[in-house]
């Protein structure tokens, strides 16, 4: 267990300067995460399911009642890729809780930190993100953009501090003020994050190359989204859809996309409740590092209806072809519980 330990300090300091390892993806809004409850208890249920896992903890609160606390945390491919398993928790365990806790006065509802059965095991959320400086394995190189790539975990959290300056429209304010987590979330209704939010999405992605498109796969909620490379354009009045019509090209090594015939979504960047129109359109350039370590993804989003300016910034994606894709189904019961935008 002793990388757990290790993983386990090194969230722990990341909780001490205030960074949660889930805020800056969930943004979590609903949770403080500048504040840690901690308890002992006892394990309920252990809800293995997505988009997001719940541990259920009995406990007493301050005036001796017993109390039961829900406890939310990641889906079930990046718990694995963490060092769970389905069978990591059980009903009766023992267990020491930190959590950040719900904003909402008297919800014994929060998002985990870490949770531990013994000093010897601690499991906590996310630790495949923490990258060691002799972590050779993960630092393979690619010949090309194909394969599995895992997202870096200071570049979600660069792309909201980003995306919170955008400049937006009074119809983009109006919806932002408007949206509302539990009422409005697309993703309490399994539906999937489009482009270019999808680029940040802690799930793996796996690039494919055919002979006339290119195929992005990404893990939460299985999305594949095809790249046509065969010259046509976009279709006039063509379907709109929730990952687009994209079309690539080539400019050297450098493959440039073009995205357009996006459907409505809410909250297509996750948390911020601004809502996608008609007009968006979103230019992608992926191009390998020299060392064949990193993707470096240059995009641009424009959507007038919403946005004063275009949004643009760069998202690196790291060689990752230890991992395996795992994906999942979306369990409608446990979407509609989603309360982790």
């Amino acid at each position: 267990m002793d990388v757990l330990r290790t993983i386990y300090a090194g969230l722990m300091a990341m909780t001490m300067i205030g960074v949660s390892p889930a805020s800056g993806h969930h943004s979590a809004t609903i949770f403080d995460t500048a504040s840690v409850v901690a308890f002992r208890g006892t394990v309920t249920r252990f809800s293995w399911t997505n988009p997001h896992v719940y541990i259920y903890v009995e406990t007493q609160d301050d005036f001796g009642e017993t109390v039961e606390w829900e406890i939310e945390t990641d889906a079930t491919p990046i718990l694995t890729r963490s060092g769970w398993t389905s069978d990591s928790l059980v009903p009766g365990d023992q267990v020491s809780v930190r959590a950040n806790p719900d904003k909402r006065t008297g919800e014994r509802h929060a998002l985990l930190v870490s949770i531990a059965k013994s000093d010897e095991e601690v499991l906590a959320a996310r630790s495949y993100f923490l990258r060691r400086a002799d972590d050779t394995e993960s630092r393979a190189s690619a010949s090309d953009i194909s394969g599995v790539w895992e997202l870096g975990y200071s570049d979600f959290r660069a792309f909201y501090a980003a995306w919170a300056d955008v400049a937006l429209t009074e119809k983009g304010v109006a919806s932002r003020a408007e949206y509302e987590v539990a009422s409005d979330s697309p993703q309490a209704r399994c539906i999937p994050i489009p482009p270019p939010a999808s680029l940040i999405s802690p799930n793996l992605n796996e690039i494919m190359l055919r002979e006339d498109s290119i195929v992005i796969r990404n893990e939460r909620f299985n999305v594949e989204r095809t790249i046509y490379t065969d010259g046509r354009g976009h279709p006039e009045n063509g379907e709109r859809r929730n990952q687009g019509h994209s079309i690539g090209r080539w400019e050297g090594d450098v493959l440039v996309v073009d995205t357009t015939l996006f459907e409505p979504h809410r909250s297509p960047v996750i948390g911020s409740g601004v809502s996608s129109g008609l007009e968006k359109h979103v230019v992608e350039r992926f191009a390998l590092s020299e060392d064949g370590t990193r993707l470096v993804i240059d995009f641009t989003l424009e959507d007038p209806e919403y946005l004063r300016e275009p949004f643009a910034g760069t998202v690196v994606w790291h060689y990752a072809p230890h991992f395996e894709m795992l994906g999942f189904d979306c369990d409608p019961e446990n979407a509609r519980r989603f309360t982790l935008e």
